[in-house]
């Protein structure tokens, strides 16, 4: 292929490399997002070719997302795209060194997640459970909650479920993560008596094999699940910040509150790394810290 190939043109076909590889529309739809705003800030004049963008020429793109006000986790995330095109872009010919490699990633602040209490998650499920908003699919919405929170599951996964996924028997889920990497996630007797529930009611067009459904009888997708969680806090507890994720942290967090092990944590939630995992032991700690303080008369002043 010739190295003066416009930069637009090795997107798409990294794109398409990504959907013949069968990465997740998520992913694929975040990749061009981000990859197309990197192409826009090169689109001055005559188009770009990959060859013409060197590290300079990229630290500069970086120092414009800065000043921009993006967040670092943003600009990793961007960052993070355009690597992953250099390097197709370098298995392909299109350049001769990965100038992407050259390029410092900037340091990611140590956040400590926003974790509902127990008594708290608690609280909410049951009272989405009790039916106290009147909703068209309430045995759905149950169903969503326990998931979320009784598995620790993304919410890409959770609409990703098919009914062939479930052992009920058994009462195991394979749950499809990031990378399209498989693993086999428990779940309780919550969640299995939600799950019987939902499906005595549960319709559908015919040959739709997807677990939650919207209005139509087709997959809820992710954006349609994240309002039902929005609306239940918001009408329930009152709370305009919790979010899917809160609830797969609040699944971690009470797990190892519990006493369960790292490892295990790791393996339920589907982390590649130990040390994606560990960020649940700040959160420990802090709580921790917060009894110390209530609770020991040399912590009190």
């Amino acid at each position: 292929m010739p190295e003066n190939q416009p930069l637009g043109a090795a997107i798409e076909r990294y794109l398409a490399s990504l959907a013949r590889e069968n990465a997740s529309p998520h992913t694929i739809r975040n990749y061009a997002a981000d990859l197309e705003q990197f192409a826009d800030s090169f689109s001055v004049g005559d188009p770009v070719a990959p060859t013409a963008i060197g590290a300079l020429e990229l630290r500069e793109w970086m120092s414009d997302l800065y000043d921009r006000g993006l967040s670092v986790i943003t600009i990793r995330r961007k960052l993070a795209a355009v690597r992953a095109l250099f390097r197709f872009m370098l298995r392909e010919g299109l350049i001769q060194t990965n100038a992407a490699r050259l390029v410092r990633t900037p340091k990611a602040p140590q956040r400590v997640p926003v974790v509902p209490t127990a008594e708290q998650t608690n609280t909410l499920i049951d009272a989405v459970g009790a039916g106290k908003i009147e909703r068209p699919h309430p045995e759905r919405d149950l169903l969503l909650f326990e998931l979320l929170y009784g598995c620790g599951l993304r919410i890409s996964e959770l609409v990703g479920l098919n009914l062939e996924d479930f052992d009920r028997a058994g009462r195991w889920i394979r749950v499809r993560g990031k990378g399209r990497k498989e693993r086999q996630a428990p779940y309780g007797s919550k969640a299995a008596s939600a799950l019987d529930r939902y499906l005595e009611v549960r319709q559908t067009r015919e040959g739709e094999r997807a677990l939650l459904l919207n209005h139509h009888g087709a997959r809820l997708t992710d954006r349609g699940a994240r309002g039902i969680v929005r609306l239940y806090a918001r009408l329930i507890s009152g709370d305009v910040s919790l979010h899917p994720h809160s609830l797969r942290h609040a699944f971690a967090t009470h797990l190892l509150s519990d006493g369960a092990d790292l490892r295990s944590i790791q393996e339920l939630l589907g982390h590649a790394r130990l040390a994606t995992t560990q960020k649940y032991t700040k959160v420990s700690l802090t709580d921790l810290m917060a009894v110390y303080d209530r609770a020991h008369p040399r912590a009190r002043k």
